[in-house]
């Protein structure tokens, strides 16, 4: 989602004249300026909100293969337990294939795990689109004042 900044910067107020500002009063200025700068913080507040709405799926996506990770190892413990249970009770054949099993499936689940926890390492949560935005209307704000 885009917010069109230019429409905040040039709109005029509907209710006044569109007077060149050389003969606009001081008043009207800091009046125009007001309103300006309430329009501008508000959109760069809904800006804000998209930008870390978006940043937001994709850490759930993480968490959520981070669970999902732990879960298949958490079942791969499980299994291993049996295995070992059934060598204690059985003939190797038995075991083996139930350890291989668990042996697998905690694999699974910790690489699946780990790939979660790396690429959260590596997001980056930052409103970078905001932070710029902020700058240029501080630079925008300043030549309105002058």
């Amino acid at each position: 989602m885009s917010i069109d900044m230019s429409q905040a910067r040039t709109a005029s107020n509907p209710g006044t004249d569109a007077a060149p500002a050389q003969e606009k009063s001081l008043g009207e200025l800091l009046g125009d300026l007001t309103r300006e700068s309430s329009n501008l913080i508000r959109q760069e507040v809904n800006l804000a909100k998209v930008e870390i709405k978006d940043k937001m799926s994709v850490l759930a996506k993480d968490v959520v293969k981070i669970a999902a990770g732990g879960a298949l190892a958490y079942a791969g413990l499980i299994v291993l337990l049996i295995g070992i249970g059934h060598l204690l009770d059985l003939l190797m054949p038995t075991w083996l294939a139930f350890t291989l099993v668990g042996a697998i499936v905690a694999g699974v689940g910790g690489f699946l795990a780990m790939s979660a926890v790396n690429a959260l390492k590596q997001a980056d949560l930052a409103p970078h689109q905001t932070v710029e935005t902020l700058k240029e209307d501080a630079q925008w704000a300043k030549q309105q004042i002058r």
